[in-house]
């Protein structure tokens, strides 16, 4: 048996701020990266028009609650992973990793399998009164829907190798299937002529071209020698921790899909604001996700190794980090968000949306970074259901708030939804995690 504990990163020991820094920085390389392939589909699509837009952003609603699935595997085999690495348990990180894989192969099959079953109803749900947007969505979710094979399996490698404190490899990979992304998009949208499924196409192909990277480089780490071999309890134990991060971001997903349907009565100009207003969003989300990763993987392997000291200290690194970048990223909203919007389309209707949009939703913008990086520390104790739970329950307020709101303040009143929740969720959660935190020390 190879010994794959030699490998990556001790982060039980060294200046926490020098290798909170490290870690994130390729993390959230990695993930701006992952971004850039929606920022450069939707630079392109915007190009045909909001229909366009409006029927990528119709199905990724789906293609986002597969991989909140498929984050039941992510997260609870990162937790495991990180638990193992601190602990030096050998024998069982090898187990660990290898349920995960198996894990998520099925489930990346099942997911695809339904997909395809269900695509006219899925679509047909937003009711979009236009045969051409539907049309291209069911082409789009189908072609991307493949490409979730490859997408599952290498947001679990960026996990597991995250784990062992590599961050930087993973930020080269996907270094190279953005380039690659960006290098077809233009030749398949308009060369060949395709249209939204050469975007497709793009993405597939270069989610394919990462996953044989990532089979290659992971092999300086460790070996899935046993991806048939059932170990029950381990599985068990993935699920286990998994679950409550899975049914928070399945749950987010399918709140995320009625407010797209309400949203779509008010017209494919503002679905189209909407899926660009997320995109756009998405700069403060990866950035802090990138610091997501980082706190978990730190706190995971000093939550091994029992360093209840520098989990405080590191967390309390986080929490400074997170607002600062979160004050960044509402400053940038509020200010210039116009500019913003106009890189994506030039429809006037759509681009009014667009910036209120980011106006509302950046007054909370530190909040979000907040409640992420809270998360990230919870799931590094092995306690994901506190997040879990205040997520579903603000998540889920969402609904008849929007209506509430929607009626006195039209589509604003949405957008002003997500800001009040994302408020709650920021404020509550690291009291929260501050009482679990001082439950363990003592």
């Amino acid at each position: 048996m190879v010994n794959i504990l030699n490998k990556g990163t001790n982060l039980t020991e060294g200046k926490i701020s020098t290798i909170l820094i490290s870690l994130a920085i390729p993390i959230v390389g990695a993930s701006f990266l992952q971004m850039t392939y929606g920022l450069v589909d939707m630079i392109w699509i915007g190009k045909i028009g909001s229909g366009a837009v409006a029927a990528i952003g119709t199905a990724s609603f789906f293609l986002n609650l597969g991989e909140a699935l498929n984050s039941i595997v992510v997260m609870g085999g990162g937790i495991k992973t990180s638990h193992t690495i601190g602990a030096k348990k050998n024998k069982e990180l090898e187990e660990y990793i290898s349920s995960s894989f198996l894990i998520n192969l099925i489930l990346s099959l099942v997911f695809i399998f339904f997909i395809f079953l269900f695509k006219n109803s899925l679509i047909g749900f937003f009711n979009l009164g236009n045969p051409l947007i539907e049309k291209e969505a069911k082409i789009y979710l189908q072609i991307v829907g493949i490409g979730l094979f490859f997408k599952f399996p290498n947001i679990l490698y960026m996990r597991i190798l995250n784990s062992y404190g590599e961050t930087k490899l993973p930020f080269k990979i996907s270094c190279v299937g953005v380039i690659l992304n960006i290098f077809l998009d233009p030749i398949l949208i308009f060369g060949f002529n395709l249209g939204i499924a050469g975007a497709a196409i793009a993405t597939l192909i270069s989610q394919g071209v990462i996953t044989f990277m990532f089979i290659h480089v992971s092999k300086k780490f460790f070996n899935i020698q046993n991806i048939f071999k059932i170990y029950s309890k381990k599985i068990g134990e993935i699920i286990s921790l998994g679950t409550p991060i899975g049914i928070q971001r399945v749950l987010f997903t399918g709140i995320g899909i009625i407010l797209g349907k309400i949203v779509a009565d008010f017209g494919p100009d503002a679905i189209a604001a909407q899926k660009i207003g997320l995109q756009i969003e998405s700069i403060s989300y990866m950035t802090i996700g990138g610091l997501y990763g980082a706190t978990a993987s730190f706190i995971g392997q000093n939550y091994g190794a029992q360093n209840f000291d520098r989990i405080n200290k590191g967390y309390k690194l986080a929490l400074v980090i997170s607002s600062a970048l979160g004050l960044f990223t509402t400053i940038l909203f509020i200010c210039f968000p116009r500019f913003l919007v106009e890189i994506f389309i030039k429809d006037s209707k759509a681009v009014e949306i667009g910036i209120n949009y980011l106006r509302i939703v950046g007054i909370s913008q530190i909040f979000m970074c907040i409640e992420i990086v809270t998360n990230g520390s919870f799931n590094g104790i092995g306690v994901p259901k506190t997040p879990s739970i205040i997520s579903v329950i603000f998540t889920t307020l969402r609904v008849p708030l929007a209506y509430f709101l929607g009626n006195i303040y039209g589509i604003n009143g949405v957008w002003m939804t997500i800001s009040i929740t994302m408020f709650l969720k920021g404020t509550i959660s690291p009291l929260l995690f501050i009482f679990n935190l001082k439950k363990l020390t003592k």
